[in-house]
């Protein structure tokens, strides 16, 4: 059961409160190369990113993020540290959040004038407490960058912006521990109820990091913690946002495009199996409608499971069986497997679409 949070807005978008669990990515481009920038932004788009956050490591980089927003599909945040000129900059700029810790950007008087501007604009600011960059003097408390540690730099960012009134606020505690993260979100969940952005920061590269983020933020929201979540890769961003949703749709938490079921193989099998698993994924894996579709290998569980898919193959020597909706449509042969799934597969999405236009 998920743990009820309060809700924000980032722009149009809820966070929080009950509303549908927000995948984001980051931009590894340049920020201050605006068609650089935008084209990540829109293949990251294409695949259902539905938050996306670019660095502003300098004034060059936040005078440009008008024009990233201009264009930008999604709500933009502006991942700032330390200067609290650069978020005043952002936010003038039009983001629609802030990523900043407050506790790190000087005096008081410098955290009330970006709190000003954030409220004037309805801007959120996620605080964003990371394993590898906490305060000196938690890192001599606790000796180490414990759960606890992690959760009392959230407390106090926390309390700085609660002391000015400021409560459009979410809250991330990442580290590339798996078991550091998950006890530091439900230490914090304990305390506070700011919606959460959940991920295992540094999770790896594409294969490990996948692996990874699918441990953690599995075992957090199978807890019901989590309101946006970000999957770490070290990577091609549009990856994160695959894996994000893949994550998500395997919990029965949101669902994009379809789910694959396919069999691991056996003696019994008697088609190239994993071949045609394999093609069958890559070549419908960014269809938008929902469907299930069953890629099985032999008679003892794969009529079972084609017919409890939207779509299926149950293989036989050299052929298989064609199922939709439950019933045998015809027999394929081995060799035509793949396209006829793929056929049926954008027939069923394409009348679907049109049932629900």
């Amino acid at each position: 059961m998920a743990v009820k949070t309060r809700q924000i807005k980032l722009g149009p978008l809820a966070i929080g409160g009950g509303a549908p669990i927000a995948v984001q990515s980051m931009c590894n481009t340049d920020t201050r190369d605006t068609t650089a920038t935008l084209e990540q932004i829109s293949r990251l788009a294409e695949v259902g990113c539905e938050i996306v956050r670019c660095a502003v490591p300098d004034m060059a980089a936040a005078e440009n993020l008008g024009s990233l927003v201009k264009d930008c599909p999604m709500p933009l945040v502006a991942d700032i540290h330390f200067d609290y000129l650069l978020a005043l900059t952002a936010v003038e700029q039009g983001v629609a959040g802030l990523r900043l810790n407050p506790g790190n950007i000087g005096e008081r008087w410098k955290i009330a004038e970006v709190v000003k501007a954030c409220a004037e604009r309805q801007v959120p600011i996620r605080i964003g407490v990371n394993g590898g960059s906490l305060e000196k003097e938690l890192l001599e408390k606790y000796g180490h960058p414990s759960a606890e540690a992690m959760v009392e730099s959230a407390l106090g960012h926390i309390r700085i912006l609660e002391e000015l009134n400021y409560q459009e606020i979410k809250v991330s505690l990442k580290a590339s521990n798996i078991q550091r993260t998950v006890e530091a979100y439900r230490l914090l969940a304990g305390q506070v109820d700011y919606p959460l952005h959940i991920g295992i920061t540094e999770a790896g590269t594409t294969w490990s990091g996948t692996i990874k983020s699918a441990v953690g933020l599995g075992t957090l929201l199978y807890g019901g913690l989590g309101d946006t979540l970000r999957v770490s890769l070290t990577g091609d961003p549009v990856e994160e946002v695959r894996v994000g949703f893949e994550i998500l749709k395997s919990l029965s938490l949101r669902q994009r495009g379809p789910i694959f079921i396919s069999c691991p193989t056996c003696g019994r099998c008697q088609v190239n199996l994993i071949q045609v698993a394999e093609e069958v994924e890559r070549r419908l894996h960014d269809l938008p409608v929902p469907l299930t579709i069953a890629v099985m290998g032999c008679v003892v569980n794969g009529p079972g499971e084609a017919k409890e898919a939207d779509l299926g193959i149950a293989g036989g020597k050299g052929q298989g069986l064609l199922f939709r909706n439950g019933e045998v449509v015809r027999k394929v042969p081995e060799a035509q497997l793949a396209d006829a799934l793929v056929e049926e597969a954008q027939a069923l999405a394409a009348e679907r679409r049109q049932e629900n236009a």
